[in-house]
């Protein structure tokens, strides 16, 4: 196991949602409309770094999943929601996600509906080979789907993964744009030049055409009763190389003991893949997350920086075993 000196977050514990008797009336009654009547609803999902109610809810029509937020108190979150339900109907039915039935608003709130995953839940910390190989082979079928995007998925606006800026972090250190006394003091200071090429190149690595789940964490997979995993939470997909994805995936799974190196390259996602791609993606992630990670709390997710602390550190920490440095 590699030593991992940020404390790792409970993954379904990180999110402060409203309960089921904390909706307005209004909305509780569209939910019970969509249910068949009386719905009887478990607790909101404690994973995520959101604030929108998300659970699992019953009535006589059946079950289903229900995300609602108020767009007057939360905005950036109410588009996101919009946006999900766009992508989830554009995606190809090979895609294994569960899917939206319905997407309402009432009085400022947005409240979607979606096929309820048979007793889904997120994977078992640390990560345990069954769930993370269901999790690969889920992950490959959708990449299989989404290699080439869909005329549907295109019309939405998908960007390439480029299009929102550039990783800059180790470059920015290596130029004295950003102060190593912000970072974690494990910070590997002495490698800053090597991260820097390395990130320097993470653009034409991840280049391509496929469609991108490019939020692909634990706490984003269910699995399901017959050990089955579905990728959730559609909100943020772009355009690039597929195996991109796989990334964050097994740098998480690197940090539970798992040969990541050894998985990535036997992924399909993977093929052809060379070294200096997945080490230029490892340095780009590791130098964003960390410099993320280092900024002020985030008011609407009290757990966000010290996730994206780990996150910086599994990624470095993953290319510095590749690489044989040492820190």
């Amino acid at each position: 196991m590699p030593n991992i000196v940020t404390p790792r977050l409970q993954y379904n514990s990180t999110a402060v949602r409203p309960r089921w008797g904390d909706l307005p009336h209004a909305v509780r009654q569209l939910i019970s409309r969509h249910l068949g009547g009386v719905v009887d609803a478990e607790p909101s999902a404690g994973s995520g770094f959101t604030s929108g109610f998300a659970a699992v809810a019953h009535g006589s029509s059946g079950t289903q999943f229900i995300k609602a937020v108020n767009g007057g108190e939360n905005a950036v979150i109410a588009d996101c929601y919009r946006r999900e339900a766009l992508i989830n109907q554009a995606l190809p039915p090979e895609v294994p996600a569960p899917r939206l039935q319905w997407i309402e608003e009432q009085d400022e709130w947005v409240v979607l509906g979606f096929d309820a995953v048979d007793g889904g839940h997120m994977p078992a910390e640390p990560w345990q080979s069954n769930d993370l190989n269901a999790t690969l082979d889920t992950y490959a079928a959708a990449a299989e789907a989404l290699a080439v995007a869909s005329p549907q998925i295109l019309e939405l606006g998908l960007k390439p993964i480029d299009a929102e800026g550039d990783f800059t972090d180790w470059r920015d250190l290596q130029a004295g744009r950003t102060r190593p006394e912000l970072l974690p003091a494990w910070t590997p200071l002495g490698l800053t030049p090597q991260l820097a090429e390395l990130e320097g190149q993470w653009r034409m690595a991840t280049a391509g055409t496929a469609v991108l789940h490019h939020d692909l964490r634990q706490d984003n997979v269910l699995s399901d009763t017959r050990g089955g995993a579905w990728i959730c939470d559609w909100n943020w997909p772009c355009v690039g190389a597929s195996w991109f994805d796989l990334v964050l995936l097994l740098a998480t799974a690197f940090a539970d003991g798992h040969d990541a190196t050894t998985l990535f390259a036997a992924h399909p996602t993977a093929l052809g893949v060379a070294d200096e791609q997945l080490d230029a993606a490892l340095a780009a992630l590791s130098g964003f997350f960390l410099v993320s990670g280092a900024q002020p709390p985030a008011d609407w997710s009290p757990h966000l920086r010290q996730h994206q602390t780990w996150c910086g550190e599994v990624t470095l920490r993953w290319l510095s075993d590749r690489r044989s440095w040492s820190f």
